[in-house]
């Protein structure tokens, strides 16, 4: 759908007992991973020309999704609705081997934009199945990277949904077994689901470092700060985008009053402005600033003008781009190309 541009005075600036003002979290918004995954179908547009495909949504933000579109990209839910030979984007949340396999069969030139940290669990997971370890995998059912990640060791993972879930598992040998995870899952339920594994499977095995990504840590660390002082908390993403539920979440768990999701500004709604002093702000790792912007500037008009940064991190990590992509046409190597941290 269309993005419905902020109607001027849309929101009534009505009196609170208080002074009104906004927390603005940070970090938020884009990612190393995300950046990497959107600049990834923006190159592969210039250098081989419109239509290029991706498979599922780059990242997960219908406004993204909507941009590329824009610019010619064409979005498929699998490899068997494109033309052979031509160019394929696999997306941020990474894909199973038999999904690569197949572009493969079908002479589709494939440009990998998975994310590296998402990338790090599939090989973990390669390595605890080539060692026959039963990996209980905790994630979303149906979520692309759950599916990407179990399908590198379909034998050998059991996803587990959520903390509850524990309770219903049975394992062929208790005393190999390791948990990995979704890297966009909250953090404090996710440590809750290892802690009750634990407790059934007292040999579990940890990964070698921790599967949930910086970004989603910072993210949810910044909010529960924010949350604290907030009476409303307004999240900046989609509905599909994992992490940005999960920042919902976190900001009632750590003292918000009220917490919603939006996508877009127009979707504020005034009730929720109802007795409001302060507002926080954040926005999930899929979503660009711009958005965020238009939030400020439509609670502006209703008053809350005063904005406050509230940083716990400080974020400049840069991921290389897909090899193919990493010199222009001309042969010049993209100033990004190989990573590394920004300026």
């Amino acid at each position: 759908m269309p993005r419905l541009r902020r109607i001027a005075g849309r929101l009534a600036d009505l009196p609170v007992a208080g002074e009104k003002r906004v927390l603005l979290a940070a970090p938020r918004g884009y990612c190393a991973g995300v950046d990497r995954a959107v600049v990834a179908v923006e190159k592969a547009l210039e250098h081989y020309g419109a239509p290029v495909y991706v498979r599922k949504q780059i990242v997960h933000n219908v406004h993204v999704v909507d941009q590329l579109e824009a610019q010619g990209a064409v979005f498929v839910e699998e490899v068997d609705e494109v033309p052979s030979g031509a160019h394929i984007v696999f997306s941020a949340h990474g894909v199973s081997p038999a999904v690569v396999d197949a572009a493969a069969d079908r002479g589709l030139l494939a440009i990998d934009a998975t994310c590296p940290l998402v990338t790090k669990v599939h090989r973990e997971a390669v390595r605890f199945a080539r060692d026959d370890y039963e990996i209980l995998l905790i994630g979303h059912e149906g979520h692309e990277e759950v599916e990407g990640t179990a399908g590198e060791a379909p034998d050998h993972v059991t996803l587990v949904t959520s903390p509850e879930a524990v309770d219903d598992l049975v394992v062929s040998d208790p005393d190999k077994v390791v948990w990995l995870s979704q890297t966009t899952l909250s953090v404090d339920e996710t440590m809750e689901t290892v802690r009750r594994l634990r407790e059934r499977f007292p040999k579990l095995q940890d990964p070698p470092s921790d599967d949930i990504c910086y970004a989603t840590q910072n993210r949810q660390v910044a909010i529960k700060k924010v949350a604290q002082d907030a009476d409303l908390v307004i999240v900046v993403g989609s509905a599909n985008s994992s992490n940005s539920v999960r920042l919902v979440e976190v900001a009632l768990e750590y003292g918000a009053k009220a917490a919603y999701r939006v996508d877009y500004a127009h979707e504020i709604q005034q009730s929720w402005l109802d007795g409001v002093v302060t507002v926080g702000v954040t926005s999930g790792a899929s979503v660009p600033e711009v958005l965020v912007d238009e939030v400020l500037e439509e609670l502006s008009g209703a008053g809350y003008g005063a904005v406050q940064e509230v940083k716990t991190a400080e974020e400049d990590l840069m991921f290389s781009l897909p090899k193919e992509l990493r010199k222009d046409l001309a042969g010049t190597t993209d100033p990004r190309a190989l990573g590394g941290r920004r300026p």
